[in-house]
């Protein structure tokens, strides 16, 4: 029988899967098909809470999001980018005991049920706003470019040692190049800038995949359509969470399964706010499913947010398993 991780890889690789895959949730009785893992000391100054990140930027979470982080408002360690090189300090990785962290972070993961995915880090342009703030670290990237491209030069050294020992170590199923680079609305930059200050760095990373010959994963929110074909240039072919302010339906009749959609899920209409209903959503799961899934290239991925203890969140996490294991499981039967 075809497990959960070979179905999603035949998604991937533009193929017709038995069942709609789910990105990184699992259902009762079924394991995970993905899994997202970077190497453990990225995280280690990290917490429910908040914490830090291997750079020094502090993050704050709220209970009522489900613990999701930004940094903490006003504590922004960069104020200048032209000294960057007094306040950015890659750590010394050359301690680590890379096989016993690969052995340790993979325990969680049946490797033969689900796939990992290579999640590294959050990316050039999202680190540098989570440094300076959007404010200053826009305005760096329009007056003071080359300071920024110098930045981005010397975190992509460090990046790539780490990308070389995970892919040595972890042998991942999956790379995953993650920036967020656009709002609700449109693209905090141009797709000109995007190409000349942040693309090469994401195709050196990409790099990894394409030599290891495994599919790789492009994660941007808001409406960022406009870097689609930049991301094909270096190889992706899946995209998350492929949110709804984009022409999803257009992308896909263009692309076809060249670019497997992973979400396509309205986390911020009426299914996610407080009140909305089980028919609502058990409704929302179904036309999401038939809009996106027919002739492959859907990766189902419903997102809610909430206090893990509030029965509401609860129950519209319990109606959309529900509603997916009932329909999407058995979609390519019917």
């Amino acid at each position: 029988m075809l497990t959960e991780k070979q179905n999603y890889l035949m998604t991937l690789a533009g193929e017709v899967p038995e069942w709609v895959p789910r990105n990184l949730y699992a259902s009762p009785g079924h394991a995970p098909a993905t899994a997202w893992m970077a190497p453990g000391f990225l995280n280690e100054k990290r917490t429910p809470e908040g914490g830090f990140d291997i750079w020094g930027v502090e993050y704050v979470t709220t209970k009522e999001t489900g613990y999701m982080a930004l940094p903490k408002p006003g504590q922004f360690i960069l104020d200048d980018i032209r000294k960057w090189r007094d306040v950015i300090k890659a750590p010394d990785i050359s301690h680590i005991d890379w096989e016993r962290m690969a052995k340790k972070d993979l325990e969680r993961v049946d490797r033969e049920q689900t796939a990992v995915s290579a999640a590294i880090h959050v990316g050039y342009f999202q680190q540098l706003m989570n440094f300076m703030g959007f404010t200053e670290g826009l305005c760096a990237m329009i007056e003071e470019p080359d300071e920024v491209m110098e930045l981005f030069e010397y975190m992509n050294k460090f990046y790539m040692e780490v990308c070389s020992k995970f892919r040595d170590y972890y042998k991942p199923d999956v790379w995953s190049i993650t920036d967020d680079t656009a709002t609700a609305n449109n693209p905090f930059i141009s797709v000109e800038m995007y190409r000349e200050m942040v693309k090469p760095f994401h195709a050196r990373e990409a790099s990894f995949g394409r030599e290891m010959g495994i599919p790789i994963d492009m994660h941007n929110c808001g409406r960022c359509e406009d870097f689609i074909d930049d991301w094909l240039d270096f190889g992706v072919c899946c995209w998350n969470p492929a949110q709804v302010m984009n022409d999803l339906e257009g992308i896909k009749k263009k692309y076809g399964n060249r670019l497997v959609l992973e979400g396509c899920w309205d986390s911020s209409g009426p299914v996610g706010w407080p009140d909305a209903t089980e028919e609502m959503v058990r409704e929302q799961v179904r036309k999401c499913i038939d809009t996106f899934a027919p002739g492959g290239g859907f990766v189902f991925w419903a997102s809610t947010y909430g206090a893990p203890d509030d029965q509401a969140f609860l129950n519209k996490c319990r109606w959309i398993t529900e509603e997916y294991d009932a329909y999407g499981r058995t979609f390519y039967k019917k």
